[in-house]
């Protein structure tokens, strides 16, 4: 079975930034467009994306985070979907290479870019990311079980957290860590966080709220 990675994609005004923060943390940058606009970053498991918000084909807009995926082999991953019930994947070409777009629960188009190694257009980074994180986004406005499926049926055990499933679908670009909080806020001193039971409140330059679990 190919493997498939988990990677939140975040809409942004300011890609630098938002890199920052996150190079903070502990994620660390793997692929990154040469005309700027695009960067992947990696964790211990899975990775985040940012794009910039002004570029987006898709009219993202800033401060949002849509879930999307990689994958080692789309074909076989659309076979997968296709046997679980998602009968709409699709796979195309794009400009930056293979894409599998299928619609998941609660209508949300949910898109896997395949693993590429035509970096033309793209700096590559030796990227050694802090084995003690983890990308766990946090899901609202989702049908759980539906969802648990989904993720089955891609190859992943659910690495994502739910909220109220009540209310439009919604994607918190949330983290997770082995780390002690104590120095991970120790690092943050310029950013507004706010310390809970189990983890860290921070707000990203994007003015959003990112939670850290411990």
């Amino acid at each position: 079975m190919s493997s498939v990675t988990i990677r939140p994609l975040r809409f942004t005004a300011d890609v630098e930034g938002m890199r920052a923060f996150l190079e903070t943390l502990g994620l660390r940058s793997r692929i990154e467009s040469e005309r700027g606009g695009w960067v992947d970053m990696m964790a211990g498991r899975g990775m985040v994306a940012l794009h910039d918000a002004a570029s987006s084909s898709t009219g993202g807009r800033p401060g949002q985070t849509t879930l999307s995926f990689e994958a080692e082999k789309i074909d076989e991953l659309r076979d997968r979907l296709e046997q679980v019930g998602f009968v709409d994947a699709t796979v195309f070409d794009e400009a930056y290479g293979r894409v599998l777009s299928v619609t998941g629960p609660d209508s949300v188009v949910i898109w896997v870019d395949e693993r590429s190694e035509d970096m033309y257009g793209y700096k590559l980074h030796d990227a050694r990311p802090d084995e003690r994180w983890s990308v766990t986004p946090y899901l609202t406005g989702a049908e759980e079980p539906a969802w648990r499926r989904f993720f089955e049926g891609v190859g992943l055990q659910t690495p994502v957290r739910f909220g109220p499933a009540d209310g439009a679908f919604a994607v918190r670009l949330d983290l997770s860590t082995t780390e002690p909080l104590d120095e991970v806020e120790s690092r943050l001193d310029t950013y507004d966080v706010t310390r809970t039971a189990t983890g860290l409140e921070i707000v990203d330059p994007d003015g959003q709220l990112v939670v850290v679990h411990g």
